[in-house]
């Protein structure tokens, strides 16, 4: 049965990449469009104006949707039925930091939030403010679903999971929001033509499985009328790499990727769903190999590029408000969100499947059924439920067991604070070489950092070694 008029509380509404989405989203579906949207964000300059953008939404376009506002998440938990968490805390000034110490000690990171020294440094800024959302959400809103949409993924949802179980959890990434990316892999395919939609019956005999570690995932099969289509996809990257640029105005993370995912499909004999982060999680592009390599090194997270597209985004939605740019406009510019779609999906009983990162489950049957991966699930009230995938072919499955391992450890540094936990999550970790640079970029990134991480963290700097 529908919910009637959900109640979403959105936990770092200034989150650009998702807050603009989330306020079209809530007004134009009619499942949502008659309930609550709650707008969190600690920066009341940026709460005012996505509130402000809200209201103006909901008026241009005639729906019952209520707003409301705070800094204060306290203030507006009580009934939420849905608690997106978005927030970052000055996230790209510390995801620079961590790219830049890192590469003193010979680790380069492209993106530098889920894997690494930035995704563990981010989970020592990020997971323990989310274990404090969970403990109030335990207490003014328990029966809510709460969605984590913060980077690393993995990291705060599994220990949402295993630190906050008596809550109703999962995680997400828009890397592989549906529908957009069975599309995507169809046209690659050549079942569907470039930019054409892929209809109904087309996608019923489209047999796409993707899964694996956020940011992780590999194309493990894909069949068309039980026709082997990967090699297909895997020409198209081919020929893709051949004209690729240097990545545009997505700078780092996008430089090279279609050479990469061709390779990968040429090592592994799998296509990675997400080349942008994937490539970050292997040592290969890292520069330290003797025989010159057709594909260069990782080029470095640019900070400034990200403040400038920040203030971009941000200009935008000034003019809006202003009325510059008509609200008509809005509602053209932008489209679903993957956490709102998915909210629309489970209040609406609308049958759609989305990758969520989740507990396996059997879905991959050699991978432990309690790994956190993403998979396409089927997803309702009751929460989502992993399809069928199929085995994670060997040297594939080692890494995931490497990547799993590394976030693990890092979710219980985090939560124990302990040093020594996070060393090893950092040795077990794929980009790490060197024992005394490990200890060392530790330090120095727990000292120029020292205003965002939990202050404990502080009281035995000058060594994390074992028993010091």
């Amino acid at each position: 049965m529908a919910m009637v008029g959900p109640k979403v509380t959105i936990i770092g509404a200034g989150s650009l990449f998702f807050g603009r989405q989330a306020i079209w989203q809530m007004v134009h579906s009619p499942h949502l469009n008659n309930g609550t949207l709650a707008l969190v964000d600690t920066d009341p300059k940026r709460l005012a104006r996505l509130e402000k953008l809200a209201r103006m939404v909901v008026e241009a376009n005639g729906v019952k949707l209520r707003v409301e506002a705070s800094l204060e998440r306290r203030d507006v938990l009580a009934s939420s039925d849905f608690v997106v968490l978005s927030f970052a805390k000055d996230t790209v000034r510390y995801r620079g930091l961590d790219t830049q110490i890192s590469a003193k000690y010979g680790i380069r990171m492209c993106s530098g939030d889920t894997i690494g020294p930035g995704g563990v440094f981010r989970a020592l800024r990020e997971l323990p403010v989310i274990l404090d959302c969970a403990r109030d959400i335990q207490e003014l809103c328990p029966d809510a679903w709460v969605i984590n949409y913060i980077n690393p993924s993995t990291v705060n949802g599994m220990a949402l999971r295993r630190y906050a179980p008596e809550l109703k959890s999962f995680a997400l990434c828009d890397s592989l929001h549906m529908p957009h990316v069975k599309r995507l892999y169809a046209e690659r395919a050549g079942i569907v033509g470039i930019d054409e939609p892929l209809d109904r019956e087309r996608d019923a005999r489209f047999d796409l499985r993707i899964a694996g570690v956020n940011h992780f995932t590999w194309v493990l099969s894909a069949t068309y009328d039980g026709r082997d289509v990967l090699p297909d996809i895997a020409e198209a990257i081919r020929r893709k790499a051949a004209t690729e640029t240097d990545g545009g105005d997505t700078g780092a993370k996008a430089i090279h990727n279609d050479a990469i995912g061709y390779e990968l499909y040429r090592l592994f004999g799998k296509v990675p769903a997400c080349v942008a982060h994937t490539k970050e999680y292997l040592r290969f592009w890292q520069g330290h190999g003797v025989v010159p390599d057709a594909i260069p090194e990782l080029s470095l997270w640019e900070t400034e590029a990200r403040y400038e597209r920040h203030r971009e985004m941000w200009d935008g939605i000034d003019r809006y408000i202003s009325g510059e740019w008509p609200i008509t406009r809005y509602m053209t510019d932008f489209g679903p969100d993957h956490a709102t779609d998915i909210i629309e999906n489970m209040v609406g009983g609308l049958g759609k499947p989305f990758y969520v990162n989740t507990t396996n489950g059997t879905a991959v049957p050699n991978l432990p059924a309690d790994a956190f991966l993403e998979l396409l699930c089927d997803i309702d009230m009751d929460g989502p439920r992993p399809r069928p995938v199929g085995d994670m072919p060997r040297g594939l499955r080692a890494l995931q067991d490497i990547v799993l391992d590394t976030h693990e450890l890092t979710a219980e540094a985090v939560v124990t604070g302990d040093k020594d936990l996070l060393r090893r999550a950092l040795l077990v970790d794929p980009l790490t070489n060197s024992i005394a640079d490990t200890e060392a970029l530790i330090e120095e990134l727990l000292e120029a950092e020292r205003e965002a991480v939990p202050q404990h963290w502080h009281g035995n700097v000058g060594s994390v070694r074992a028993g010091a």
